[in-house]
């Protein structure tokens, strides 16, 4: 059984890089809230999984995905992004997920295509890894692993070569895959001019409108 899983850090939480543009924590917050639901629909649009799971503690997001047809593991209490999806991952295992692809929830040009696309570069072997890269190539913004476990994730910096290290020393067959919508997560406030300048027809887009006028 393959699964889309979305591991979203509690919105209190998301985005501090940000603050330079976005200095209230209500501001952040609604943000990293229009993002998730974008990365959400993508996920349910998606035709290759058999389901879509979020791995949070924050319950406003929880509620979100229950309103849909994703599944919520609740982390409980902030643990951080690669302990959640560990958490998540073995949970997943024991229910009988053979591959999983994994996202964070601040993509939000995502689309279903591009999971779709992800899962289809994965190599033919037995253990095999894909990575979508952000950007500037040093994250990781998708990662799929079959099984679950071939490795552990480590989102944060440089974690595209860390993803990498670790296949090669462990002779897992890897592959990445260059996206242009994904690769472009809202980290910084150069994002979030990158990602306006796009126009998307998405919740982020429509959020940062309206907090444009409201600070106009």
């Amino acid at each position: 059984m393959r699964a889309v899983l979305i591991a979203a850090k509690q919105l209190a939480l998301a985005k501090t890089r940000l603050i330079p543009a976005l200095p209230a924590v209500s501001e952040r917050s609604s943000l990293a809230a229009a993002m998730f639901r974008d990365v959400l629909s993508a996920a349910l649009s998606a035709q290759t999984p058999e389901r879509v799971i979020v791995v949070t503690c924050d319950p406003v997001l929880m509620m979100v995905a229950r309103n849909t047809r994703a599944a919520v593991i609740n982390e409980e209490y902030p643990r951080g992004l690669n302990v959640a999806v560990r958490l998540a991952t073995t949970k997943l295992i024991a229910a009988g997920t053979t591959c999983i692809c994994t996202l964070l929830s601040d993509i939000p040009l995502v689309t279903g295509d591009d999971i779709d696309a992800a899962f289809a570069a994965m190599p033919f072997q037995e253990r095999a890894v894909t990575l979508v890269p952000s950007r500037d190539f040093s994250g990781t913004n998708i990662i799929v692993r079959k099984p679950p476990d071939v490795i552990a994730t480590q989102f944060g910096r440089f974690s595209l070569l860390r993803h990498l290290d670790d296949c090669r020393q462990q002779g897992i067959a890897c592959q990445i895959v260059r996206l242009e919508r994904p690769a472009l997560d809202l980290d910084v406030p150069a994002d979030l001019q990158e990602f306006e300048r796009r126009h998307s027809p998405t919740h982020t887009q429509a959020h940062l409108a309206r907090l444009s006028l409201a600070q106009s």
